[in-house]
């Protein structure tokens, strides 16, 4: 292998670097590629073992909220609630289970990255051409490309015959790269312009090549790649961690309260095995048992929503880290463009001589000889299904044509091709001879800056005219234009011959010029508005490419990601950069371009150490570190490869940009409805902890039995939560700042929580205070009562923080009514029917006693209901006043 303290190889001559492999181009023996193989291992990609299911399941068992319910599942079995214990126990299972499943098809990311590799490879062995399993490859090994081969490893070319390579996959650059095995490049040369190298996974769409292998398996290109995407850990979602804190902060209260409140009734003289049942009611009460897993229903509602938009979450908590995002990463390659090369401008000499160019759609019947020669001199071809075979480039010329009416199939059968002068990097051109009415033509493209000084004359409305100085000019000048906007120029010319010149004749002299096309592979359509929207909703979009920085500037200019005052990043100026520096300049750009995928790590990293929620958006195995370290990794359906699908977070059906868009605005909507199931289960928490601690401070017997504290979590509050999942998203959702990691409890919701939760709290005990006068089980019916009823009627009141109930921006919410009938059906069971009073301790009520419980029940919605008309006054007052 190379001493890595030795040049490069692509900064090293081909005669060099046989030397240095001590290779030839006879190849390796059979003896010495075995030993080699011996020595370096297999060209093939490895990776850690994969976890087994019991270190799965381990993982899933010993997540705090997990524990949190098993804690609930043993004090319920404790407590003799079997119903409630076995369905807790089935809730922690479930769990296991789509975890465990989830992280197995994460595990077959490496395994669609070994699959990109190519299955054989021709080589040079005792001098003699084999093809062999690429597996088998080794350092030194001769290896022939041809037209739509695999790279099976990373080569450094030392021949090449018009060689052209796409490297899309590793690079994000859309067009095949020249390569040339006689250059010798700088230190520290980007990736994508290493002429003289090929690369894993690249593919061979022209020419020829021979090269030597300089790395294998996991030293790849490629490799680095696997090595990235296996080290990489999984990332905890910032709701994941927010309710893992929760968690860990009710378990050390309920820990603290069940002492103290067991440790006083002791001091009080309380018998112990009471004192301690109602301890544990207390720990039960503090444990929003439903939190987890309600969490998870609403999520998964939100992906069966989403996955109907055309946006398929592969993982739960992705949809609520979506609509926490802060920036939106995005390759441009496929994502925010089509991945097909697109003619969009053409000018002929009488455009020129006005300083234009006239727009493909546009292009008249006058143009019809440009589209000919571009349909004629040209080695590409469409499938059935119209999609490119060969460069792109030649391909975006025979779609101008056919939208023209030029079907290539007729076209080269009226016009048979005689011979060519084919294209290399040397001389930039192409030229191919046809029959023509009485004679023959030839017709040449290429750079202008080799076609316009073989030009003679120029062709016009008029007729074919000799060309001067001044047209030169101006077909510079728009060439130059076309260029600086990221258009890729080719110029036309032609020649007429009245017999057929022989085939070794320089006929790329006295040429005709006939125009220019330009050509980029542009932008979506409907990318420009998804990016304002993105922008409106305080998302910051950034692209990040493996292109030039000329095309990448243009296109996101184009789009609305660049604006005056933005800085760009190119991949060599990143190199230079510390990461302080570099976290200090990523608050300002907006385009990072020629970048590698290391380099795409990077950044992503850097925007989170700034305090950034990021999704990454990308098609390409370049992508694919990047899309795992991002807190949500949005890979393309269509374009994207195996990789990036399937380490990605979540997969775009449509590869629409938009599609994200409406991801995030559901993120939103899951976010806010999560915060709601949040407030309505911990109110009734603190109302019920409030009411046993006030209890037990004053020494009074229990308001409260832990059978009722456990009845009412489970009647009154599990179906509630789950229409406040599903409450319709608020109109003005998508015109907030994304709310940061670690609010997931607001100033405003804390505030909330406990001043209902203490409002509930006091009616319950007064509630229980009325009751107690008539008989101390009284009491408790009525406290349950008010505590159930309570609950029940604030869902309704949950919807909005500011619109009052009878006041909707958005559709009613039907499911709430289904609920509260459901609710009130389960509570009027225990509270009606004589056997379920027993089983519960609880006994008929008076009508006076039940109009008291009913209207103490009622304050709950008019206390909140109230505090929305101070809040909202208040407001309107301070907008005044601003």
């Amino acid at each position: 292998m190379e001493n890595n303290k030795r040049p490069p190889a692509y900064m090293t001559s081909s005669t060099e670097i046989l030397q240095r492999l001590k290779t030839t181009k006879r190849g390796l023996s059979t003896q010495e590629s075995q030993n080699r193989l011996k020595k370096y291992g297999s060209n093939s990609l490895t990776s850690t073992p994969p976890k087994t299911i019991w270190q799965m399941l381990k993982d899933q068992i010993f997540d705090p909220m997990i524990l949190i319910l098993l804690g609930a599942s043993i004090f319920s079995a404790f407590l003799n609630e079997w119903i409630e214990a076995i369905v807790i126990a089935l809730i922690i299972i479930f769990n296991a289970i789509i975890g465990i499943i989830q992280e197995k098809k994460a595990q077959s990311s490496l395994a669609a990255l070994k699959q990109m590799s190519a299955p054989t490879a021709l080589v040079m062995r005792n001098g003699q051409e084999q093809k062999i399993p690429a597996q088998d490859l080794v350092i030194g090994d001769i290896v022939l490309l041809t037209n739509g081969d695999i790279v099976p490893a990373d080569l450094r070319l030392i021949e090449t015959a018009n060689l052209q390579v796409q490297e899309a996959s590793l690079t994000g650059e859309s067009l095949p790269i020249k390569k040339d095995a006689q250059a010798i490049l700088t230190k520290n040369c980007p990736l994508g312009d290493r002429t003289n190298m090929v690369y894993t996974s690249s593919i061979v769409t022209y020419g020829r090549g021979i090269g030597v292998v300089t790395a294998s398996g996991m030293n790849t290109e490629m490799g680095a790649i696997a090595g990235m995407l296996d080290s990489e850990s999984d990332i905890e979602t910032p709701l994941k961690r927010k309710l893992a804190s929760v968690g860990k902060t009710l378990t050390i209260i309920g820990l603290i309260i069940c002492a103290f409140i067991f440790l006083l009734g002791a001091l009080y003289g309380k018998p112990l095995g009471p004192q301690f049942l109602v301890a544990i009611s207390l720990a039960i009460s503090i444990i929003p048992e439903g939190l987890p897993a309600t969490a998870t229903i609403v999520m998964a509602l939100g992906v069966k929503r989403m996955a109907k938009k055309n946006a398929l979450l592969k993982k739960l908590p992705a949809v609520e880290t979506l609509g926490n995002t802060t920036v939106i990463c995005s390759d441009k390659t496929g994502t925010l463009t089509l991945n097909k090369m697109t003619v969009v401008e053409a000018a002929l000499i009488g455009d020129i001589s006005q300083t234009k160019t006239v727009k493909a759609k546009k292009l008249s019947n006058k143009y019809h000889e440009l589209m000919l020669a571009g349909i004629l001199c040209n080695d590409a071809s469409l499938d059935k299904n119209n999609k490119v075979i060969g460069d792109p480039t030649e391909g975006a010329l025979i779609t101008l044509a056919q939208k023209h009416n030029l079907i290539q199939k007729r076209v080269k059968e009226n016009y048979p091709r005689l011979f060519e002068q084919p294209f290399d990097s040397e001389r930039k051109r192409m030229t191919t001879l046809h029959p023509q009415n009485d004679g023959y033509v030839a017709y040449t493209k290429g750079a202008i800056d080799e076609i316009l000084p073989r030009c003679k004359y120029v062709l016009t409305e008029y007729g074919i005219r000799p060309i001067n100085n001044f047209q030169k000019e101006q077909i510079l000048k728009t060439a130059h234009k076309m260029s600086t906007n990221a258009l890729r120029v080719l110029g036309f010319a032609k020649r007429n011959f009245t017999n057929i010149p022989a085939e070794n004749s320089n006929i790329e002299t006295n040429l005709v010029f006939m125009g220019l096309v330009g050509m980029i592979d542009p932008p979506r359509v409907e990318v420009a508005s998804a990016i304002q929207k993105c922008h409106t909703a305080k998302i910051a979009t950034i692209m990040i490419t493996g292109d030039h920085q000329t095309t990448a500037v243009a296109i996101a200019r184009e789009l609305g990601i660049f604006q005056d005052g933005d800085h760009v990043i190119t991949g060599s100026q990143l190199n230079k950069m510390s990461d302080p520096e570099l976290d200090n300049m990523v608050k300002a750009t907006t385009v990072f371009a020629r970048v590698s995928p290391a380099d795409k790590l990077r950044i992503i990293k850097s925007l989170q150490r700034n305090g950034e929620i990021v999704a990454m958006t990308g098609d390409g195995v370049n992508d694919s570190p990047a899309l795992k370290a991002a807190d949500i990794g949005v890979a393309m359906g269509v374009t994207g490869t195996d990789v990036a699908k399937e380490v990605a977070d979540m997969v775009l059906l449509d590869d629409s940009f938009t599609t994200i868009v409406d991801a995030v605005q559901e993120g939103r909507r899951v976010y806010r409805n999560i915060q709601k199931v949040i407030q309505f289960l911990l109110v009734g928490n603190i109302a019920e902890i409030t009411t046993l601690i006030i209890a037990t401070i004053f020494n009074w017997d229990a308001p409260l039995l832990a059978i009722h504290i456990l009845w009412v979590n489970l009647a009154t509050a599990t179906l509630p939560t789950l229409a406040l999942g599903v409450d319709p998203a608020s109109k003005n959702i998508m015109k907030h700042a994304p709310v940061k990691i670690g609010t997931l409890f607001e100033k405003g919701l804390v505030i909330r929580v406990i001043t209902q939760g203490l409002f509930v709290a006091m009616m319950t005990l007064i509630a229980y205070g009325i009751g107690a006068q008539t008989s101390n089980i009284a009491g408790q019916t009525m406290a349950f009562c008010v505590l159930a009823f309570s609950q029940m009627l604030r869902a309704f009141n949950q919807h909005s923080t500011t619109e009052l109930i009878w006041q909707r921006s958005t559709k009613m919410n039907y499911w709430i009514l289904v609920s509260f009938i459901i609710s009130a059906i389960f509570i009027s069971t225990i509270l009606l029917l004589p056997s379920m009073q027993t089983t519960f301790h609880l006994t008929d009520l008076s009508s006076n006693q039940w109009i008291v419980a009913i209207g103490l029940a009622l304050m709950s919605i008019i206390q909140v209901e109230f505090s929305k008309l101070i809040k909202n006054a208040s407001r309107s007052f301070n907008a005044d006043v601003a």
